[in-house]
């Protein structure tokens, strides 16, 4: 293979006239490329690190120089890539151009050469001259001998006379054997294939048996989770119920608690009595024996318990209806489970119907496929002339 030489224009780096001939001079294979190029990159990081530890010019910020220095690098770089990738493309078209002309010549000089072969054996290995001439061509062209019959020995006898008497019979045998065998591939056949039926049908029949017994119990499944749902929500309800009659339990004994402590003897004294007897100035005031108000503290405190029962009335009302937000929106979620329940049991119903019908599509396809077998494919008995070919010469 010729070397081809690839001139591209020279990188600006600091090196001799030498080495930028042994960078840039391109010869195939490509180890010198991959030395040349590391050699760049080598040359490359030494002005690096000399333009970067140089501490009289290094400075702060972007180095543009180097920047425009790595542009035009990776310019020239990309365009003695593509130089590159054209040489090689030529070199693979002659390469491909070579190798068709080769394949063209090896193909004459072949056809050349069987010509020859059929010429010489057309004139020196014709059947007519070969020793058995006068069995493969009735005689024709078979050697001429001159000599008399009775002179010649036993070595130049072809045929003997009663040779393979029993022929005939042994040709009959032959015949009954081969049907009896055919009949009996025939027979053996049509027993593997009643087997495979019957396999297949216990197969479909087990399938039918496993599909009944898994939606039986996926029905027992729905039917248990629908009286769990259900137990559920009548547990809840009876926790409800319950509630609100404790709650209601618990208003009646503070109203009648309330009424009975309006109607005591304590909130019913009179005031008065200690009042005349302060004015009488008989004795002072006990607070153990004085427990009366006057009607303004008496109003102030039906104003007050009026407001506590507001108050109170309000927070049952918040109460109520902030059980009634939990409950219904316990049976949103228990409605909404038992919908999305029913939706994924639609998809699995949906997916099995699919598998049953894919499976049945094959079982169909198979049959098919068994009939064209046994009723086209395999249908050409062997005849009497068929067999009849066999044996038929002493060779």
């Amino acid at each position: 293979m010729a070397s081809i030489r690839l001139d591209f224009p020279a990188v600006t780096l600091r090196l001799t006239d030498q080495q930028k001939e042994k960078m840039y001079k391109v010869n195939f294979p490509g180890e010198q490329l991959i030395e040349t190029d590391v050699e760049r990159r080598q040359a490359a990081e030494a002005a690096r690190k000399a333009r970067i530890f140089n501490t009289r010019s290094r400075v702060m910020g972007l180095d543009l120089h180097a920047l425009n220095k790595q542009t035009q690098d990776k310019k020239r770089r990309e365009e003695m890539e593509r130089e590159r990738d054209k040489a090689f493309d030529k070199l693979r078209l002659e390469h491909d151009e070579a190798l068709l002309q080769r394949d063209l010549e090896e193909r004459e000089v072949r056809a050349a050469l069987h010509a020859d072969l059929t010429q010489y054996w057309s004139i020196h290995q014709r059947v007519e001259d070969s020793r058995d001439a006068d069995l493969k061509c009735g005689l024709r062209g078979a050697f001429r001998i001159d000599v008399p019959e009775a002179e010649l020995g036993p070595s130049s006898m072809r045929v003997f006379e009663g040779e393979d008497i029993g022929e005939g019979q042994r040709k009959r045998e032959q015949l009954k054997k081969t049907e009896q065998d055919l009949l009996e591939q025939k027979v053996d056949r049509e027993r593997r294939c009643m087997e495979d039926k019957h396999r297949e049908a216990l197969a479909a029949k087990e399938l039918l048996h496993q599909d009944h017994s898994w939606r039986q119990q996926h029905a027992a499944e729905e039917e248990g989770k629908k009286a769990a749902r259900v137990a559920l929500d009548l547990y809840n309800q009876a926790l409800a119920t319950e509630r609100n009659e404790r709650l209601k339990e618990q208003r009646r004994r503070d109203e009648s608690e309330n009424l009975a402590e309006m109607t005591s003897n304590m909130m019913t004294e009179r005031w008065d009595a200690a009042v005349k007897q302060l004015e009488e100035g008989r004795r002072p005031v006990v607070t153990d024996g004085w427990k009366g108000m006057s009607p303004e503290q008496l109003r102030d405190i039906h104003r007050e318990r009026q407001v506590q029962c507001i108050d109170r009335q309000r927070r049952r009302v918040f109460e109520k209806n902030r059980d009634a937000a939990w409950n219904s929106h316990i049976l949103k979620d228990s409605r909404e489970a038992q919908e999305e329940e029913q939706r994924m049991a639609e998809l699995r119903r949906a997916k099995r119907l699919q598998s049953d019908q894919f499976n049945m599509q094959l079982a169909q396809e198979q049959q098919a496929h068994q009939q064209y077998l046994n009723n086209q494919l395999y249908t050409n008995k062997p005849s009497r002339a068929y067999f009849s070919q066999f044996n038929t010469t002493s060779r």
